[in-house]
Order: C-alpha cells, then sequence, then structure tokens
C-alpha cells in the first residue's frame, strides 16, 4: 500500500510523523481541450492516486524527495525557481503560494503515487493539488479548495510552461466517488452525477507513448482558439471565448482568414455541443448515445484539432466495430497518453488481450490497461504529529 511505504520512507529520512494527502489523478468522460475556451468538461476522480508526507523543519529549506526516482532535491525558500524535473510541480506550488503571500517556511515533502506519468491522466495535475493542500494544512493557510485549484494551476503556468484549463485541478481536487462532474468553466458552477454504467467499466488504454504537453503544440491550439475569437469579436464583440462561438460566425469571420484556425475553432465549437448531448444521455441512461458522442470526439481531436497520433488512433479504430465497447476516444492533452473506453464487464479481458497482440504487432510496443474505479477528491489522509528535523 502506497500510504504505508510513503510514511516508512518518510520515518527513516526524516525521524517524523508527516501529515499525508492524496490526490488522484482524473479521467474526462466527453469535452476535451474545451475548458481552456470556457466550455463544459465532465471529468471524474480516479482510484488512482499521487501521495505527497509533509512535516515542518525549523530552518529555511525544503527538502523533497521521491521514492520513484529515488532522488533527493534541496532547496531554500527563498531561492525557489524553476527545474526541468518533477520538483518544479511541487515547487510551482510553493512560489505561488509564496506569489500570493503565504509563506510556507521550511519543509520536508517525500512524493509517491500510481498515476501513470505521460498517460493523460493528469498527474502534474495531482501533483500540485496533493502539494498545495498539504501545506495549507501544515502551515495553516485556511486556503479554500477553489482557490487552492487556481494555486496550483498557475503553478503550471509559471513553471512547467503549459497554459492548460481548470479542470484538471478541479477533478483532483472536488471528485466524488462513483459520480462524474458537469462543470461550466466560466462560472465554475458544478453539479455531480452518479455515473451508472449498468454491466460496463471504464477502461483505460496506455499507448505508451509519452506525451509532453510542454511542447509548443498544446499553447499553439490555445493561441488558435485566441486568434479565433479575436476576429469574431471585431464584429461580434458579445463573444469572449469559443464558449460563445456558433458554426456561422467560425464560418463568416474566421474561414476567410486563415484554414487551420478555422479547422481548430470548429472542433471546439461541436464539442460544446456534444458534451451537452452526451451529458443528457447519461441523464437518460443511455450510455450507448453517450458512447457514440466519445468516437465522434476522437474523430474531431484527430482531424481537426490534430492532437491525436498513429498509435491512439489505431486503439480507437480497433475497438469502433467491438460490439462489447459502446465508446472510446483518445483522452488528455493528446500526443500520445490513453483512450478512455466504455467496454462491457465481461468482455474486458479478451479485448484487452487482443488489443495488446495487435499493437505489438503494428506498433512493435506493449499496451498497458487500467480498469478505473470513481473515487474522492483530495483529501487528508494522516493528520499532523509536529516533530521538526
Amino acid at each position: 500500500m502506497i500510504y504505508n511505504k510513503i510514511l516508512r520512507v518518510f520515518k527513516e529520512k526524516f525521524a517524523a510523523v508527516p501529515l499525508v494527502v492524496k490526490s488522484p489523478g482524473r479521467v474526462n468522460i466527453i469535452g476535451e481541450h474545451t475548458d481552456y475556451n470556457e466550455g463544459f468538461v465532465l471529468p471524474a476522480a480516479i482510484d488512482k492516486a499521487i501521495y505527497v508526507a509533509v512535516s515542518k523543519r525549523n530552518d529555511q529549506t525544503i527538502h523533497l524527495y521521491s521514492i520513484d526516482y529515488l532522488q533527493d532535491y534541496m532547496v531554500q525558500t527563498n531561492e525557489v525557481a524553476p527545474t526541468k524535473t518533477w520538483t518544479t510541480y511541487i515547487l510551482g506550488v510553493v512560489k505561488q503560494l509564496q506569489l500570493e503571500g503565504f509563506e510556507t517556511g521550511g519543509f520536508n515533502l517525500v512524493i509517491d503515487g500510481d498515476v501513470p506519468i505521460g498517460a493523460g491522466l493528469s498527474s502534474s495535475a495531482a501533483v500540485e493539488c496533493a502539494t498545495v493542500y498539504a501545506l495549507n494544512e501544515l502551515f495553516g493557510f485556511r486556503i479554500d479548495k477553489m482557490q487552492m485549484i487556481r494555486i496550483a494551476q498557475q503553478a503550471e503556468h509559471r513553471f512547467s510552461g503549459v497554459k492548460c484549463g481548470i479542470m484538471d485541478m478541479f477533478a483532483s481536487m472536488f471528485g466524488k466517488k462513483d459520480h462524474v462532474i458537469r462543470l461550466d468553466c466560466r462560472s465554475m458552477a458544478y453539479e455531480y452525477k452518479p455515473l451508472q454504467l449498468d454491466g460496463y467499466k471504464l477502461v483505460l488504454l496506455n499507448t505508451n507513448i509519452r506525451h509532453s504537453l510542454a511542447s509548443s503544440a498544446y499553447n499553439e491550439r490555445r493561441q488558435q482558439c485566441e486568434q479565433g475569437v479575436a476576429w469574431i469579436r471585431a464584429y461580434q464583440p458579445q463573444v469572449s471565448s469559443l464558449r460563445d462561438a456558433t458554426m456561422d460566425m467560425l464560418d463568416q469571420y474566421v474561414l476567410p482568414k486563415d484554414k487551420l484556425v478555422y479547422q481548430r475553432c470548429s472542433y471546439v465549437v461541436a464539442e460544446k455541443q456534444r458534451l451537452l448531448d452526451g451529458f443528457a444521455g447519461l441523464e437518460n441512461g443511455d450510455i450507448a448515445f453517450l458512447g457514440k458522442k466519445m468516437f465522434e470526439t476522437h474523430e474531431g481531436l484527430s482531424k481537426l484539432y490534430e492532437v491525436s497520433c498513429k498509435e491512439l488512433d489505431f486503439m480507437v479504430d480497433s475497438v469502433k466495430h467491438n460490439p462489447d465497447v459502446l465508446g472510446a476516444r483518445m483522452m488528455g492533452g493528446g500526443f500520445g497518453g490513453c483512450t478512455i473506453n466504455i467496454v462491457k464487464e465481461k468482455g474486458i479481458d479478451e479485448l484487452i488481450e487482443k488489443l495488446n497482440l495487435q499493437y505489438k504487432r503494428h506498433h512493435y510496443k506493449e499496451l498497458t490497461a487500467y480498469v478505473v474505479g470513481i473515487e474522492n477528491g483530495t483529501s487528508l489522509v494522516k493528520p499532523y504529529t509536529a516533530v521538526a528535523v
């Protein structure tokens, strides 16, 4: 168990009993790349999480240790800066706290978890949410959850260089067991909906192609969306994001200027409606309809938004006509990572076995499969007993 391991390692390294926080990874059923366009998303926290254990120090040193990488990192609280390693997600949170007037003092932190890195399950957001939650508890800042997710998001922007939307942090922080979250990324209004799959399960198929959201492609997509909005707003000043745009507006104001920007924007406008339709299907118990919308989303992500890759397309194409699969699509920022699939429970083992053989034959790689459950969001696992070192 990760909790027992992180507690043991922490005690061995720092001779202290730590405060322990867990923060889950997330899936997004439908509504991809809509969060930074002020649209809707439908995420859920999953039963794979990042754990951080923390305790105060008597000096101004921040001492970090990763069980996974077997690496230590030490820095003074007044010298926090971006790195190109796992530490940047933690340090980004520290710096953002400082910028908002919350001084941490020195602390020890050990990190571990079972959220696959680079798989599109938002491991970075889980790290950031776990860190801000733990430091809030440790130093008594009394920051509410909504402010914590904003701090985590700004940490990602400033230290990782990824201009991500709010969905990943929100899902990690506000997840609810056996429920999805319908989140309005403009107003931040949200509602929970029980996820009743009736004999089906969520299966994640990892291409084991590591994606890097910090690569310019993710930020480029965001810039293209903003450019489309700017062209529309010149004639329709009430349009502040693609949330407000229609296909007619894109045809009239964007297509004549740039076909590629038009493609990007048309995917987002269509996805906005797909999510609302898919959520209605979920409310009506029509999981097959929701699955159909997932396939449509993948087509748009692959052909219009162009954030897929041949391995992700292979995964989706391979299950498209399987009667045990209601829906599938690539998930996350793109260019690698996982597909999310709604699969009939009795057909899961056979699907994974067959697809793994096909994937190895065509792409010379192993796929990794995860059958995931929906869990609660970021939470305190172990109360803190102060033993400063």
